[in-house]
């Protein structure tokens, strides 16, 4: 089949969904566009602060993407283009789209607090600690791996020495973001310009940063980049987000629309076949459809990470209800189509049914570069473009888990009434110490590199999907509102991530059998694993009893 074929089918499929389900969940949940939302009634000038919809939904969908969709797909792709293509499809809009809208809602219905919030308060004081301990832990995970990736990117040398300038170019280029980003911050503040006039800015700031960045590539090695990213973090996760967060990711928005825009574009014009099998079987190279298969593609189709932030985060910046359903439901649909376009990608490089081979991001880079050749554009360019975007994509979802983890940090020592409980609670909610341990934990793991924490990754983020699900739907029941619809995708991935965290467990306990456990990397994974399945057991058990008990 063709890949053009396949995008039209698949954005056909957003585009109802959106207009169908998403209008008939705002209507049955009760969206009121003229209720003042918690950015207006508990503005604070750091993390309560009101958002144009533009901007705002360049902050989510800047968050949520990162390099997810496109990693996830294109490694699933073992499994044959059909599975992850029904999975991204179904998965999204009846799995994904409906996590971050009831998540943001939930939020917003309740002064803009976390899902932890939300489950002390319908469930209960120890499921939501334990909910903040795993959502600490999954956010130490992402801050790694994230941090770690980034660094990567940026890395001006080979293993050989040489430069490698696609990589600086992006080092300095992602620079210059950072401060147009806080020029850009000042400016949307003091000016408040209209929606055209703040994109030609924008656009025009994107524009000066590439170009600088094309031609003044800064070459410095990995480990300088790695304390440098945790360095940006920590400041990213304390400053007020109309200063950073906000005109970041809206500055990011544009480059992931361009990419997005290039790719599919790309598509049209040269209509790729898909070269990889429909359906290469249930067992690959030792790895099972099931569970892997749903764990692998994790963000392009449902991603508990989504859920941290349309509570974490963009809750705290809506302007208007109305806004909820463009931002969280629409901003996963078009996270979907960016899963699709890297299905497409790995299925036009492949070779009589091989696939390609190098990582995911250089993959898809080389697959829209080769797709715009077409139209005689230069491939080097393109392509260091889309490395760009992904680089620049993963460091927005830093900016977004670091602020959550420290959240969450804080959350753990505050009391139900949100208020700090003497001397040492005033200490450890401090936002400066609390992201001082968050990120302390995710350097040291960092140290390690990505592929020893990328496994858990996956299993952990459907997990604490699950989790969300779970606590949302107990809101809903709570508050009188219909929440089945939430039913199905909540018991579906429990079932998929216990089943994944346990054969990591059974896996690494076979390693040290059979005298192959590295007791660094492999009794890291296995610490983890272990926690988060406890912790995962113990906040689910506790959440599906509250949701059989729950009255409205």
């Amino acid at each position: 089949m063709s890949g053009l074929t396949i995008l039209i089918v698949s954005f056909v499929c957003f585009v109802i969904a959106y207009l169908v389900y998403g209008r008939w969940l705002a209507k049955k949940w009760g969206v009121q566009p003229d209720n003042p939302t918690p950015a207006h009634t508990m503005t604070d000038g750091i993390d309560y602060v009101p958002a144009r919809r533009s901007v705002l939904f360049g902050h989510q969908f800047a968050s949520i993407a990162g390099a997810g969709p496109i990693n996830g797909p294109i490694i699933a792709a073992m499994f044959g283009w059909v599975p992850v293509l029904l999975w991204i499809i179904f998965g999204g809009i009846f799995f994904g789209a409906v996590q971050d809208f009831a998540a943001m809602f939930a939020s917003v219905k309740n002064r803009g607090k976390t899902i932890g919030y939300i489950i002390e308060l319908y469930i209960g004081k120890t499921g939501k600690t334990l909910f903040l301990l795993f959502t600490w832990l999954f956010s130490i995970l992402v801050v790694a791996a994230f941090a770690d990736i980034v660094a990567v990117t940026w890395n001006g040398f080979a293993a050989d020495g040489s430069h490698i300038a696609a990589n600086a170019s992006v080092a300095t280029t992602s620079l210059l973001f950072i401060v147009a980003a806080v020029g850009l911050g000042f400016y949307l503040k003091n000016r408040n310009p209209g929606a055209g006039l703040s994109a030609a800015v924008a656009i025009a700031l994107l524009v000066v940063c590439l170009v600088l960045g094309l031609n003044f590539p800064v070459y410095i090695a990995k480990s300088t980049w790695l304390y440098f990213v945790f360095i940006y973090i920590f400041i990213a996760s304390v400053t007020p987000v109309w200063a950073l967060l906000q005109p970041r990711d809206y500055l990011n928005s544009f480059l992931l629309i361009i990419m997005i825009a290039a790719a599919f574009i790309g598509v049209v014009v040269s209509n790729p076949e898909m070269n990889i099998t429909p359906f290469a079987g249930f067992e690959v190279n030792g790895q099972y459809l099931f569970p892997i298969l749903f764990v692998t593609v994790a963000c392009g189709a449902v991603s508990g990470f989504h859920a941290l932030v349309s509570s974490g985060t963009s809750s705290k910046q809506i302007d208007n209800e109305s806004d909820m359903l463009p931002i969280s439901f629409g901003g996963m649909l078009v996270e979907c189509l960016l899963g699709v376009l890297a299905l497409v990608a790995v299925g036009s490089l492949a070779v009589g049914g091989t696939m390609p081979t190098g990582s995911p991001p250089v993959i898809f880079a080389q697959a829209v570069a080769g797709f715009l050749a077409v139209l005689g554009l230069p491939t080097d360019l393109v392509y260091t473009v889309i490395t760009l975007a992904v680089s620049a994509f993963a460091l927005t979802s830093l900016d977004s888990v670091a602020r959550i983890g420290r959240l969450a940090f804080q959350e753990l020592f505050l009391a139900s009434t949100g208020d700090r409980q003497g001397a040492v609670s005033g200490f450890l909610t401090n936002r400066y110490v609390a992201t001082f341990f968050t990120l302390l934990v995710g350097y040291l793991l960092a140290l390690r590199g990505y592929a020893d924490i990328w496994p858990l990754f996956g299993s952990a983020n459907q997990l604490l999907a699950a989790l969300s699900l779970i606590a949302c739907a107990v809101f809903l029941k709570r508050t009188n509102r219909e929440g089945w619809m939430l039913y199905f995708p909540m018991i579906a991935m429990l079932i998929v991530t216990f089943t994944a965290l346990a054969f990591t467990i059974i896996g690494l306990i076979g390693k040290m059998d059979a005298g192959a456990f590295r007791y660094g990397s492999d009794g890291l994974q296995l610490v983890f694993a272990v926690l988060l399945l406890g912790l995962g057991l113990i906040v689910a058990t506790k959440c599906l009893k509250k949701l059989q008990e729950a009255k409205a």
